[in-house]
């Protein structure tokens, strides 16, 4: 199966900003971008939910950006987040993105505002008329207060520019729709909806999880291209309570920077108004971590 950005197909992973004493770890982010490189993961997505862009200043999100695609180094594909509330700074975050060298550009649909859904084609069609590079449209309701309806991501698609979806809104009969009507690369927004959506035409997962186990994230995306559904299966039932921890215990990514730390790949640090995960739930996500085979530092 063929779709508009088969080259995006397989594993992204939407990586950690590390951060020390408050300030960006340049050392740290590097190593995650060659801890995926050397796991063979298709493409990185700094700077997005997971990258805790709310927090970051305008010239520190444009660094991280930049710093990203000079790491990669082609190695890998880069697909930083770019979306704002702001039209304006969307389309000047993209264009930055663009300039820097990035494959692609993550674009959230516009929170807090709750703009209608004529006005959210306007937000993208601005930013596919304004860059060379394509946009996927990040469609995570949860977050943003307003879904971003299948029928408005059809009329997306007759844009060139408009080339992906990530989908995290849990809805497989949207996703469904969507992939019924046009030939943009669908990708999932939640691991624990990898499979399912490849089922259904989607083509791999920008993941979380994947900050840990890229490996096994990649295996079931490749196992399901194999058509080697048992594995495939296999995957996602021992990927899932994993899964299910890193995303459910609090808000993302206060549990995955968690995990790296007691992995000794982070600080574990977040940013206000984001706090250390509590000592309970650290706990539970420490054995989460222990049962999967994994091996975290004592507490």
């Amino acid at each position: 199966m063929s779709t508009r950005a088969e080259r995006f197909a397989g594993l992204s992973v939407a990586i950690v900003t590390p951060f020390r004493d408050g300030a960006i770890d340049t050392a740290r982010l590097r190593e995650q971008i060659a801890f995926q490189a050397a796991a063979g993961t298709t493409c990185i997505c700094p700077v997005g939910t997971t990258g805790e862009s709310p927090t970051l200043t305008h010239d520190e999100h444009e660094w991280v950006i930049a710093e990203s695609v000079q790491a990669a180094a082609g190695r890998l594909l880069v697909m930083p987040g770019t979306g704002s509330n702001s039209t304006a700074e969307a389309v000047r975050l993209t264009k930055f993105a663009d300039r820097a060298g990035a494959d692609a550009a993550l674009v959230v649909g516009p929170y807090y505002n709750r703009p209608s859904q004529q006005g959210i084609y306007e937000h993208f069609r601005a930013l596919a008329e304004a860059v060379d590079i394509p946009i996927c449209v990040y469609n995570i309701p949860a977050r943003t207060g307003r879904n971003i309806e299948p029928e408005t991501i059809i009329r997306l698609a007759e844009l060139p520019g408009i080339a992906m979806v990530k989908e995290a809104t849990g809805l497989l009969d949207q996703a469904s729709q969507v992939l019924a009507a046009t030939d943009l690369t669908l990708l999932s927004g939640d691991d624990s909806m990898t499979l399912p959506l490849l089922s259904i035409g989607g083509r791999g997962v920008i993941s979380v999880v994947g900050n840990l186990v890229p490996g096994d994230m990649r295996s079931l995306c490749e196992a399901f291209d194999a058509g080697e559904m048992t594995a495939a299966r296999a995957l996602h039932l021992r990927l899932f309570g994993l899964c299910r921890d890193l995303l459910g215990l609090a808000s993302n990514p206060i549990p995955i920077k968690a995990a790296l730390a007691m992995l000794g790949r982070d600080t574990g640090e977040v940013r206000l108004p984001l706090v250390p995960l509590e000592p309970p739930l650290a706990e539970q996500l420490r054995r989460a971590i222990a049962a999967y085979g994994l091996e975290p530092q004592p507490a």
